[in-house]
C-alpha cells in the first residue's frame, strides 16, 4: 500500500485579507484507502465493472461506487476536498455552470473532465409487447404538461390519455411512462433531445425560443403531473423491473440497460431510427448523448489507487472498440478522441475557461 499523504489546508481570500476556510481537509490519507465514486445511474454499471476488475487485478481496494443520479452526484462531489467527499462524479451530461460555481466556491477548483463514450436513451416496453413507431413530436404531445389547443397560439393542460389521441397511427393504448426524476442526467438529456426536439416541430412554439425563451423552455421542458408520467427513481434497472407484468407502460432509460436485458424489454423506434449500437455510434439515433466522469485533481496521488483506477478505466482493454465495457453496452469514442481523453487523464489536465 502506498504511503499516506495529507491534503493541504486550503483558504480562499475574498477582498483584501479576509480568509474564508474552505474545509478541514488536513485529514490523513489512511482514514480512507479506496476511491469513492458517485453519480449517474447510467454510468454506474460501467464504473462498477471497472471498479470490480480493478479490485481483482491490483493491490488496491475495490472502489466504492454509488448511484445517486448525475445532479445528486455533482452536489456531493462539489461539497469540498478531503476524504469526506467523493473523488469522482459519474455523469450522463456535462457539468453545468452552476455546478462548477458550487465546486469552485468550496475549493474544488481543478476538475478533470473525461468523456468515456456514448449512450442512447430508449423508450421501451415489456418484451412481450409490440414496440411503437414514435416521433419526437409524439413524445412531446404525450408527456408535456401543456400542449397546443384548437386555436392558434393556445395552450391547454394535456388532455391526451392514450397514444391514438396523440397520433392516429399509434395504437389505442393508454399512455403510461416511467422515467427518471429531475436530478437525473438521463432526464435532462431526454428533455433536451426528445421533448424539446418534438416541441420545435410546432412552428409557433419554436418561434418562442427567440421571442420568449423562458416561456419556450417552460412549454418544452415541463412534464405533465397528472399520473401519466411517473417518476420511477434514479436506477434505470429498477425501471426495467417495473415494466415486467405491466403491459401498457413504457420506460425511459439508457441503451445499455436495453442491451443487457433483451429478454425483458423491447425499444420503440424514434423518428424512424431504432436504438442500436451502430445507430448511436454513427449519430443517427436522435436521442443519444455522451457519458462522462469528473475527477478532483487534488485527490489524485492522495487517495490510494486513484491514479491507477483512472488508468484502468481509460485503457484500451476497458473502453476500446473491443474492450470489456463495449460488451456491457458502452458505445466507444473513436480512436483519436479516446487517445485525447487518455492523455488528459495521464497529464491530469483540468477544465479551462475555454472548455467548460
Amino acid at each position: 500500500m502506498k504511503s499516506a499523504r495529507k491534503f493541504p489546508v486550503l483558504c480562499l481570500f475574498i477582498g483584501t485579507l479576509a480568509p474564508v476556510s474552505i474545509a478541514s481537509v488536513a485529514v490523513a490519507q489512511a482514514s480512507r484507502d479506496y476511491v469513492n465514486i458517485v453519480g449517474s445511474s447510467t454510468v454506474y454499471p460501467f464504473s462498477t465493472v471497472v471498479a470490480e476488475r480493478f479490485g481483482r487485478r491490483s493491490e488496491f481496494r475495490t472502489p466504492k461506487v454509488d448511484s445517486t443520479g448525475s445532479g445528486g452526484g455533482f452536489k456531493l462531489f462539489c461539497e469540498g476536498l478531503g476524504v469526506n467527499f467523493p473523488d469522482v462524479a459519474n455523469a450522463s451530461r456535462k457539468i453545468k455552470a452552476s455546478e462548477l460555481a458550487a465546486c469552485n466556491a468550496n475549493g474544488v477548483t481543478e476538475i478533470i473532465e473525461v468523456k468515456i463514450g456514448y449512450d442512447g436513451i430508449v423508450v421501451a416496453s415489456e418484451a412481450s409487447n409490440l414496440p411503437m413507431t414514435l416521433m419526437r413530436r409524439d413524445l412531446f404531445l404525450a408527456l408535456a404538461r401543456r400542449v397546443p389547443g384548437e386555436r392558434p397560439g393556445e395552450l391547454v393542460d394535456n388532455p391526451y390519455r392514450n397514444w391514438r389521441d396523440v397520433n392516429p397511427s399509434l395504437p389505442d393504448r393508454r399512455i403510461e411512462v416511467l422515467g427518471p426524476p429531475p436530478t437525473s442526467g438521463t432526464r435532462d438529456t431526454f428533455v433536451e433531445l426528445a421533448m424539446e426536439g418534438g416541441c420545435r416541430t410546432i412552428p409557433w412554439i419554436a418561434a418562442l425560443s427567440e421571442s420568449d425563451p423562458a416561456e419556450y423552455r417552460a412549454i418544452c421542458h415541463t412534464f405533465r403531473e397528472d399520473g401519466v408520467f411517473v417518476e420511477a427513481g434514479e436506477n434505470d434497472n429498477l425501471i426495467v423491473q417495473k415494466l415486467q407484468g405491466n403491459p401498457t407502460a413504457f420506460g425511459i432509460f439508457g441503451f445499455n440497460f436495453l442491451d443487457q436485458n433483451p429478454e425483458k424489454v423491447r425499444a420503440s423506434t424514434i423518428d424512424g431510427i431504432a436504438p442500436t449500437f451502430e445507430a448511436i455510434n454513427d449519430g443517427l439515433y436522435p436521442v443519444s448523448r455522451p457519458l462522462y466522469f469528473y475527477v478532483k485533481k487534488a485527490h489524485v496521488d492522495v487517495i490510494p489507487g486513484m491514479r491507477e483506477f483512472l488508468r484502468e478505466f481509460t485503457s484500451e482493454r476497458a473502453w476500446g472498440d473491443d474492450g470489456y465495457l463495449s460488451d456491457r453496452g458502452l458505445i466507444p469514442l473513436d480512436t483519436d478522441e479516446r487517445a485525447a481523453m487518455a492523455g488528459a487523464v495521464r497529464n491530469l489536465t483540468p477544465l479551462t475557461a475555454a472548455n467548460k
